[in-house]
């Protein structure tokens, strides 16, 4: 009497004997489309800075998801959007760059918002990429009925084959619910290039510390404050050191940065009354610091203007844009 095959083991083996995948994969849209709350929900991690305002993320923030199938290093850009400044203009130039360097591209079109002339202005685009796999994603489904689900999916369907291509998957996800986070990674995984992983083991972004921390300053920064001054706000850390005559079991990082803003009168609104606002950037901006650093730090905050320089090459060049 033969033996029944053990199914379980079979399909164990075909998944030791499969190949190691490991690439890029960059999430696109329009501002606030959900990319960078999605990036961090697949990285288990916060490593881009997120906010309800537009045009939050200014750099490529790499997360890097570690699967033992696959490397999944996840680009999140600037949202493409109409440049007024010279900023704007960087942005859009940063995000057709990375396009052109990525394994897959995935759109981004939150559910609670119809298909607008900005999403159709990216797809478009999109279209004239022909060899590179796209992703529709479906984001912020928590936020809609089934319904309003199921016409955005079949809209963004329609749209692709409108304009000549196949989406090579379509999938709904709500990152703030964890819903369909890990099917997405799953799906993302076989459209990538066979090869050994392309970072180290416990490695969750390549941004370099100075670079974050200045980030989740800004982050801070940008909650509470009025609709225009998001844009106007640069954070940039001076120095960042270990003080010096502590403890080996008590250690501190002192870290210095400035808060940029382009006009004067924007000073009282990033201080705030008897400097309590500054204050409260500094208290919730340590938080996340300490916790992606593992180490105590005392945070050294301050503001200066930096007149316009959204739009003056010199200041652009100086704040790391």
């Amino acid at each position: 009497m033969s033996a029944r095959p053990n199914t379980e083991a079979a399909a164990q083996q075909a998944e030791n004997n499969a190949p190691h995948r490991a690439g890029f994969a960059c999430f696109v849209g329009r501002p606030n489309a959900g990319k960078s709350t999605l990036t961090n929900a697949l990285v288990g991690q916060k490593v881009a800075i997120t906010s309800n305002r537009p045009q939050t993320t200014r750099h490529t923030v790499r997360g890097i998801v570690h699967r033992p199938d696959a490397q999944l290093i996840l680009v999140d850009t600037p949202g493409l959007h109409k440049p007024r400044t010279l900023l704007g203009e960087r942005l859009n130039d940063v995000v057709r760059t990375t396009w052109a360097e990525v394994d897959v591209i995935g759109f981004c079109l939150p559910a609670d918002q119809k298909l607008g002339p900005g999403d159709k202005f990216i797809i478009k685009e999109l279209a004239g990429i022909k060899k590179t796999p796209k992703i529709a994603i479906i984001t912020k489904t928590d936020l809609v009925e089934s319904k309003a689900l199921a016409e955005q999916l079949l809209a963004v369907s329609r749209l692709g084959e409108e304009l000549g291509f196949e989406w090579a998957e379509i999938i709904p996800v709500s990152a703030v619910k964890d819903q369909q986070v890990g099917l997405l990674a799953d799906l993302i995984a076989p459209l990538l290039p066979e090869s050994p992983p392309l970072y180290p083991e416990g490695d969750l972004t390549d941004e370099p510390e100075m670079v974050m921390v200045a980030e989740l300053i800004r982050e801070a920064a940008l909650e509470g404050v009025r609709d225009e001054l998001p844009h106007s706000i640069a954070v940039v850390v001076e120095e960042m050191l270990p003080r010096e005559d502590r403890p080996a079991d008590k250690p501190l990082l002192d870290i210095h940065a400035n808060v940029y803003i382009e006009r004067p009168s924007q000073k009282g609104i990033i201080i705030g009354p008897k400097g309590q606002r500054l204050k409260d950037v500094g208290t919730k901006s340590r938080k996340h610091i300490e916790a992606l650093l593992g180490t105590p730090v005392y945070l050294d905050l301050h503001v200066k203007v930096a007149k316009d320089w959204q739009r003056d090459p010199k200041q652009l060049r100086k704040l790391g844009f």
